[in-house]
């Protein structure tokens, strides 16, 4: 059941499930809190689940003019605080972790744990400049494309493809994708570098990458280990960058792992 809060001002809809120790999750762009209903399912039985639609996604309100990646993770800190939550592990996915990472960064007291699967310190932190021109350069033309003509899942988030049980969720938060929203997301990605805020990072960090991750490469996993202290990287073979759809149980067993070290409010 999708529930509702009003946040600084931002209708924000978020999922929660189960009973006991929290634990956030904060999804990718183009997506919605739809890409943890797996998770839902499966970490509720010991975990108390909360997935949020990001503002401008899902069943949440649309975006403030000048929205910023700060407002992004200033909202997601006034959910937490609203819901009793604090303090949590919080697990971002892909922009989901940049969204995390600046969480971390502004609420520090909010976070008892950061679980960052293929993550980045957006793209200008973790990637080569031309390759953060290349993704702009490529998807630009989808962004200026007539609605309905453009199919907006990328080729290259899975290991070979969507999952057959997870086609139909795919397909469905694509078809919901609201294109100013993934224009934003796109200019704050390129323009953003938390690389600086790595090293300062003092919570325990689980890095959960896909094997096979296209998107963001096993060398900025590796690189993230290097820099945050204390982090733990763990690699899910044949896998790709949405981790929790392309291997769930892998995925579930790591991160429930991680969530019963960390010690208890």
């Amino acid at each position: 059941m999708v529930r509702h809060r009003s946040v600084h001002g931002v209708d924000v809809a978020y999922r929660r499930a189960g009973e006991g120790p929290p634990l956030v999750l904060v999804h990718g762009a183009g997506e919605d809190g739809r890409l943890w209903t797996p998770q839902l399912r499966s970490l509720s039985d010991e975990l108390t689940v909360v997935a949020w639609d990001e503002p401008g996604a899902g069943g949440s309100g649309g975006l403030p003019e000048g929205f910023a990646l700060a407002d992004y993770a200033d909202v997601l800190a006034g959910l937490i605080v609203t819901l009793g939550l604090a303090p949590t592990p919080v697990c971002g996915l892909s922009w989901g972790s940049t969204v995390t990472l600046e969480l971390s960064r502004r609420h520090p007291e909010l976070v008892s744990g950061l679980i960052l699967t293929g993550a980045y310190a957006g793209w200008k932190g973790s990637l080569p400049a031309a390759e953060v021109a290349a993704r702009v350069a490529a998807l630009e033309p989808l962004l200026a494309a007539p609605e309905g003509e453009v199919d907006l899942v990328l080729p290259d988030l899975f290991a070979a493809g969507p999952p057959g049980p997870f086609t139909a969720l795919v397909d469905a938060m694509a078809a919901s994708v609201r294109r100013d929203s993934l224009r934003t997301q796109l200019a704050i990605m390129a323009a953003t570098d938390l690389s600086a805020h790595l090293p300062a990072v003092r919570v325990p960090t689980l890095l959960l990458w896909g094997e096979l991750d296209a998107r963001s490469p096993l060398r900025v996993a590796h690189e993230m280990a290097r820099v945050i202290p204390g982090s733990t990287l763990v690699v899910i073979p044949e896998c790709g960058h949405v981790t929790n759809l392309d291997r769930p149980d892998e995925f579930d067993r790591a991160v429930r792992a991680f969530c019963r070290g960390l010690p208890t409010r």
